[in-house]
């Protein structure tokens, strides 16, 4: 009885802290895209110049992943939250302090590795301890990664009108520390315990085209990371040339719109889970690429109000494929593997961010615009539905049944495997 109530327990601080890891995650990952907007000014240097500092960063993203991984399965899912959560607030702080391009460089470098544990860890420690309605969670969960992505327009947008850009950085980077701290204070008085779950013998391990699945899903994952990181890095410059007329000169009102766009796609992202737990996932997952094909198409050359209308949708569309994805992913490999196979996820997932940044700013430097840009993801979305189709029949992972792991990894007490 009190091991289901810990489980519990363990549960909901596991879905509250993976939530809000995933929002500072994705909050920090485009932030810089909204910060070189003053910086251009500030440090007269062209736009392609300064995104081209983040590429290191994103690389290790995706990068640190698969090592950050293997360590949470190994040691502490939670354990490695709370590294996260700290090592990403020192990390924007140092942001702020940086004077110069090289400073700004090695300081977003270290951002992207610690920015690196989130989605290896944060999602698979979300799966496994998912006691019912793992869909709804990871939708629930996906709406904080989106909110964060339309939080830092909001947040940036709003503190570099009122303060300026250092201070963009040293507020959200305090907080992201402070999260830490916290859910530390709960690792360490044992209120919150390091899990694993068992399952019936209806798991992924050995599954007719098991194989086959993983690889599939390895391309199709690449192709929608395209699609998303190419679009996140774009549109902060997108809306500020084509949404001129409403936004001026205005980086709050830039952010603003960024907001609109990916906070409606953020309340939307529970929706998505819904159709995950409840329709066949590999319908749904298509469904969802196929949707991004037209929008993708209008985007390249729309402006005013169509634009932020296609761009909606585009972002609804890509993020909502993630539930499906992830319970695919996790139907497809076997449990004991997830921090490893969700780390390798996101090496091709984070991976993906160099190559969509430096497509962006070569893009951008060749043609003085961004219309090519949309219809190279046009033929990325529609490769990835093709891809897609190909996906065997996967029977969905059962849902869990927790028993506690071993001791806590901070509280040091007793615990039966």
């Amino acid at each position: 009885m009190m091991a289901n109530a810990m489980a519990s327990t363990t549960a909901r601080y596991a879905l509250v802290f993976s939530c809000l890891g995933h929002g500072y995650m994705h909050l920090f990952a485009v932030y810089f895209f909204i910060i070189v907007l003053p910086l251009e000014r500030e440090w007269a240097m062209p736009y392609h110049e300064l995104i081209g500092l983040w590429t290191i960063g994103s690389l290790l993203v995706g990068a640190m992943a698969l090592p950050a991984g293997w360590l949470s399965d190994r040691w502490s899912a939670p354990g490695m939250l709370v590294l996260f959560f700290v090592g990403l607030g020192g990390a924007a702080i140092l942001c702020g302090l940086a004077t110069s391009p090289t400073m700004m460089w090695a300081s977003l470098c270290l951002l992207g590795a610690f920015a690196a544990i989130y989605h290896p860890v944060g999602i698979a420690w979300l799966v496994r301890t998912t006691t019912q309605g793992r869909g709804k969670a990871l939708g629930l969960n996906g709406s904080f990664g989106s909110g964060g992505v339309a939080g830092a327009g909001l947040v940036a947008g709003t503190l570099i009108e009122l303060f300026g850009w250092r201070v963009a950085f040293l507020v959200p980077g305090t907080i992201s520390i402070v999260t830490g701290a916290i859910m530390f204070y709960y690792l360490a008085s044992g209120r919150l315990t390091d899990e694993t779950t068992s399952r019936s013998s209806t798991r992924a391990d050995g599954q007719v085209g098991q194989t086959w699945a993983f690889v599939l899903l390895l391309i199709t994952m690449f192709g929608g990371a395209i699609i998303y990181q190419a679009t996140q890095t774009a549109l902060p410059k997108v809306f500020a040339i084509r949404l001129e007329e409403f936004v001026g000169i205005s980086t709050l009102g830039v952010g603003a719109f960024v907001a609109l766009v990916y906070g409606f796609a953020a309340l939307t992202q529970v929706a998505s889970g819904y159709l995950a737990d409840h329709f066949d996932l590999k319908t749904v997952y298509i469904g969802t690429f196929l949707a991004q094909v037209p929008v993708l198409w209008i985007a390249a050359n729309a402006g005013g109000l169509s634009l932020v209308a296609a761009s909606t949708v585009l972002v609804v569309a890509n993020t909502g494929s993630l539930p499906a994805e992830n319970m695919l992913l996790a139907a497809a490999t076997p449990e004991r593997r997830h921090g490893v196979v969700f780390g390798l996820k996101f090496v091709i997932a984070f991976g993906a961010a160099p190559l969509a940044i430096r497509l962006v700013a070569y893009i951008n430097d060749v043609t003085g615009g961004f219309s090519l840009l949309f219809l190279v993801l046009t033929a990325v979305s529609v490769g990835v539905v093709a891809i897609a189709a190909l996906l065997p029949k996967l029977k969905r992972p059962s849902q869990p049944s927790h028993v506690p792991s071993g001791p806590n990894a901070f509280a040091g007490h007793a615990a039966t495997r």
